[in-house]
């Protein structure tokens, strides 16, 4: 059996209908159930419970062989803080269940283990798991195409606002391209030990190029523009964040950074951003 979590995120969900459209039956781990794909549902088991539950999580794996783990945002006022102890309940149930091989949902930037934001607590998640002793395969992703919905009004207004330099560039990645490659290494048995591969999309991107991309998909001007850290410091406490989830935010912007993993075939994938914007923004 295979066993997902955040079965309905935007990388868990495609994972389930991929293993499905496999012939596999997994287990999904979902905190409200109501959020499922009802289509799916006479094609999984589901358990009801938190990740954050230690009990819940080995139980619900006892009879797994492979793990989709997934940390999810936990709301807690120190977010590395949360990512770690979702990592916890994952080794844990790894340990106990002796699952044969976990593929975790890492970042670029874990590596750098330290001066991350959030991304550190991806980085305690990658201890915990390597910990284990058991297989375990750290997907290490690039930047979200779809992390462009999370502010729509930015979007409307034609404004891309960002703390990193308008020229520097960075893998921007489709999640469901993270899925494809999740599910094949899920349904794979022809590795084991402890590995590391990164998903970086078809390319490098700038936010100066991405708008330029999104300005002729749209048809409609798009630019973009460089906002100072306390700037943004001010909006995301508008918003009623606690000190450490601002600076966790903040923290993930990687400047003068270059990743472990090198762009090669492996890492590469192919939808583009123009093909995306076309299809979910226009």
């Amino acid at each position: 059996m295979i066993a997902v979590t955040t079965p309905t995120g935007q990388v868990g969900s495609r994972v389930v209908r991929l293993l499905v459209q496999a012939g596999v039956r997994p287990m999904v781990l979902v905190r409200d159930p109501q959020k499922l794909d009802p289509a799916l549902l006479p094609y999984v088991d589901v358990a009801v419970g938190d990740q954050g539950d230690v009990e819940f999580v080995v139980d619900a794996t006892k009879a797994v062989e492979a793990l989709f783990w997934v940390d999810p945002p936990t709301g807690d006022d120190d977010p590395v803080a949360g990512y770690a102890r979702m990592g916890f309940s994952a080794a844990r149930a790894v340990v106990a269940n002796q699952i044969e091989r976990t593929v975790f949902l890492s970042s670029i930037g874990a590596e750098k283990r330290s001066g991350a934001g959030e991304i550190d607590g991806l980085a305690r998640t990658e201890e915990l798991l390597d910990a284990t002793g058991v297989s375990v395969l750290h997907l290490r992703c690039g930047y979200f195409f779809t992390n462009l919905l999370l502010d729509p009004s930015a979007l409307q207004e034609g404004v891309l606002r960002t703390t990193m330099a308008l020229d520097a560039s960075m893998p921007w990645v489709d999640p469901r391209d993270i899925a494809e490659i999740a599910t094949v290494r899920l349904l794979s048995t022809e590795w084991a030990g402890r590995d590391v591969q990164a998903v970086h999309g078809p390319e490098d991107l700038s936010f100066a190029q991405v708008a330029d991309i999104l300005t002729r998909v749209l048809g409609r001007e798009v630019r973009a523009e460089h906002i100072t850290d306390d700037r943004q410091r001010s909006a995301l406490r508008s918003l009623g964040m606690t000190e450490a989830q601002v600076e966790g935010i903040l923290g993930m912007t990687l400047r003068d950074f270059t990743p472990e993993n090198p762009r090669t075939l492996l890492t590469t994938t192919p939808t583009t951003l123009a093909s995306w914007a076309a299809a979910n923004l226009v």
